[in-house]
Formats: structure tokens, C-alpha cells, sequence
């Protein structure tokens, strides 16, 4: 097995070119394409397909959140809250992660809030790393990892996460280091294969940043929507807290993604660090949601619970209608997403499989080659993305027609 670099800082293209190249939306003519997501949306709407592509719930989360916002709204908080984000966020930011996780952070000088996870990853990356330095992720990633490591001009290594499992391997990853190693981005319960790595994995991530000397930027925004298994933070491990920045969103939790809001937290000088990028990116963002979602962050132990064990049900629903439609079904232990592989069916080609579906059968997912440089698009070509954080009257419908897909190819 063989590690993928993939040359964005080594050319001379503007910025915005490096970043439509990290996140595949560059052609070899050098002209942007729609990516496979827009197509894909396009054609479920042409189509009126259940649109199982994109991951986002259809439902709004708790209602004494949404009425939060409301009574934030209606009583005037609506200027800029503070860069560092409102102090009854980041002081629940706190106290969450050292009710679930142990950890003790200071959220005076150890937390900000940030439009969502996506921004806090990003301001990591452009703080940290630039040209000469390689920000290392798995493979499949999250598109918008390419696009920013892009932007900043550093070099985009990977090492894969193969099926069945797709737990690290040990071999591959130590390889997938270097000297040049500024960063490594882990995205865990990860999206797009909807593993959650084993502490031993963890464990080689920790020994192996501390080798290279290289930060730990974490991705945990499904860390309360895991099934059959436990959520553990990277910095809680011996060796980790130092150099690792957890971040983590409250859109998935709590289905209100269109809020983009999210917090990071770690070492204060890292913190001050990142704070700099982001301050300059959106300053600030959702006041009136801040508030809001810390309420969400106290509430009982059994939301959380009860939300990860609803997801799972579902989980299993979708599993059904893909198993009964041919396809190998690899189960997700979190996330909102399940991978199937499409081989079974006599079907290599998952991009072209992505293209027919809706017309085919009403179904719209995403191929896995997506999320992937030239060597693992190959290694993933027989495999889609299928969201299951749907109603669960959508996803009984879109079960009973992927059972019907054989009759249809």
C-alpha cells in the first residue's frame, strides 16, 4: 500500500485554483466543474428522488433550542458577539468536554467559537502550514480538507482507510509521515466511512505526531452519533494535549446544521494562534444562536443517547434496502453515512451508478471516489455514500426502492 501526495503547492496556480484542485473541482483543462454533490442534487430535483446524498437531517432538533434562538432574536441579540465567542458558550464548551470527555479546558483562554467545524479546521490549517509543509488526512476525506490545505499552499498527503474496517493501517500511516508533517487531520467518528477508530489507533496517531513534531487538528463533529462503540477524544491520550486542537460543531448533534456553529479548544497558545486566522475569516458569527446552543450542550444525558440509538435504527433500515438491492453493505459504527460497494451488482463504475439512480429508482447518493485523490478513487470506485439522517418514513421509502434495483439494471 502506498501513500497519495497530491501536488497542490508544488504548482503555480493562484490560489483559487489550488483550492478547486484540493477539492477535486479542477479539471485537467483547468476549468471548474460542478462537483459530483451539485449534480447529483440537480438530478435528484429533476427526478424528485429522495436525495440520500447530502447530509443533513430533515427534521429541526429540540424545540427548547429553537425557541432559545427565538427569545435571543426578539430580545435584540443581534450585533456581534465577541470575537472569542459569547462567554455562556465557551464556558458550556467547557463543561461539556469534561462531562463526556474528561477533559478540563479554560474557557477563557482555551476555547472560541467558530462558524462551524469547517472554519475551525480551516483557520488550523492557515495558521500552521503553508508551502513546504504537508498536512497529512485519511483517506476518503471531507472534501473541504483538500480545498483548504489547497489554499494554503502546503502539500496534501493521505494514507488510506481500507475496507472493511477502515481503521488505519499501521504500516501505511507511519509511512504517510515525513519531516514535512505540520499537521495531521483527524476526522474521527470519520465521514465518509462512518468509522471510529480503536484507541490503538489513536495511540499510533499520538506516538507518531510526536516523532514528526506535528499538531493533531481533530474533526469530532459526530462525536455523540456513534453506535456499538464509544467516542474517544485524541487529546485525552497520554502525549496528545499539548499538540492537538478538538474541534467540533453543533449542527450534526442537534440537527440545526444551517446554524454553522462550532468550537474549538486546546492549548492556549494554539488557541491564540488559530484565533488570529480566524478573526480575519468571519470575525464573529449566530449570536442569537450561541446562546442556544449552550442550552443544547447541558441537556440530560439520555437527548444524546436517545438521538445516537434513533440514528442507528436508522442506520439498520437503510442497511436492509441495501443488502436486499445486491449491494455490500460495510456498517457504520457513527455518522450519518453508510458505504455500500457496488461489485456485487456486476457495477464498477460508481460515478455512472450515481448518475442513473435517480431516474433509475428515485435514490440519490454519492460515489466515495469523491472523496478521494487519483489512487483512491481507484481503490473506492465500486462504492457509493448513502445518508441515513433522514425521517424515518424517508428512509423506509427509499429502502423498499433500493430493494427493487436489481429488476431495473
Amino acid at each position: 500500500m502506498t501513500t497519495d501526495a497530491h501536488p497542490t503547492s508544488s504548482s503555480t496556480r493562484p490560489p483559487w485554483a489550488r483550492t478547486a484542485l484540493g477539492a477535486n473541482l479542477l479539471g485537467d483543462d483547468g476549468r471548474l466543474g460542478l462537483t459530483i454533490f451539485e449534480e447529483v442534487t440537480a438530478l435528484a430535483q429533476q427526478h424528485s428522488a429522495i436525495n440520500l446524498g447530502q447530509g443533513f437531517p430533515d427534521e429541526d432538533g429540540p424545540q427548547e433550542i429553537l425557541d432559545a434562538a427565538r427569545s435571543a432574536i426578539a430580545s435584540g441579540a443581534n450585533q456581534y458577539a465577541p470575537g472569542q465567542g459569547l462567554a455562556v458558550l465557551r464556558n458550556a464548551v467547557a463543561a461539556h468536554q469534561s462531562r463526556f470527555h474528561g477533559l478540563e479546558v479554560d474557557p477563557q483562554t482555551e476555547v472560541i467559537v467558530t462558524t462551524g467545524a469547517t472554519e475551525g479546521i480551516a483557520a488550523s490549517v492557515l495558521a500552521f502550514a503553508g508551502p513546504g509543509d504537508e498536512v497529512l488526512t485519511f483517506e476518503p476525506f471531507y472534501d473541504s480538507y483538500g480545498a483548504v490545505i489547497g489554499l494554503s499552499g502546503a502539500t496534501h498527503t493521505t494514507a488510506p482507510l481500507l475496507a472493511p474496517d477502515f481503521q488505519p493501517d499501521p504500516a501505511t500511516l507511519e509511512a504517510a509521515f515525513s519531516e514535512r508533517t505540520r499537521i495531521i487531520v483527524v476526522n474521527n467518528p470519520h465521514n465518509p466511512t462512518g468509522s471510529v477508530f480503536s484507541r490503538e489507533s489513536l495511540e499510533l496517531i499520538v506516538r507518531l505526531a510526536e516523532r514528526y513534531d506535528a499538531l493533531i487538528v481533530t474533526d469530532e463533529v459526530y462525536e455523540h452519533l456513534v453506535f456499538e462503540a464509544k467516542h474517544l477524544p485524541i487529546a485525552t491520550l497520554p502525549g496528545a494535549r499539548a499538540r492537538t486542537l478538538s474541534i467540533s460543531s453543533a449542527g450534526k448533534t442537534f440537527s440545526i446544521t444551517g446554524w454553522k456553529v462550532g468550537w474549538l479548544s486546546g492549548p492556549a497558545d494554539l488557541v491564540a494562534q488559530v484565533r488570529t486566522v480566524k478573526t480575519f475569516l468571519t470575525y464573529t458569527s449566530g449570536t442569537p444562536f450561541q446562546g442556544a446552543v449552550a442550552l443544547g450542550l447541558g441537556l440530560p444525558d439520555d437527548f444524546f443517547t436517545t438521538a445516537a440509538a434513533t440514528l442507528q435504527k436508522k442506520r439498520d433500515l437503510l442497511g436492509e434496502g441495501l443488502r436486499a438491492a445486491g449491494f455490500e453493505v460495510f456498517t457504520p459504527k457513527g455518522t450519518f453515512f453508510a458505504l455500500a460497494d457496488a461489485a456485487p451488482l456486476g457495477l464498477d463504475d460508481a460515478t455512472d451508478l450515481a448518475r442513473r439512480l435517480p431516474a433509475l429508482i428515485g435514490i440519490a447518493a454519492i460515489p466515495v471516489a469523491a472523496f478521494c485523490h487519483d489512487d483512491g478513487a481507484r481503490r473506492t470506485r465500486s462504492m457509493l455514500r448513502f445518508a441515513f439522517c433522514k425521517k424515518f418514513d424517508v428512509i423506509e421509502e427509499a429502502a423498499h426502492r433500493l430493494a427493487g434495483l436489481r429488476a431495473h439494471l
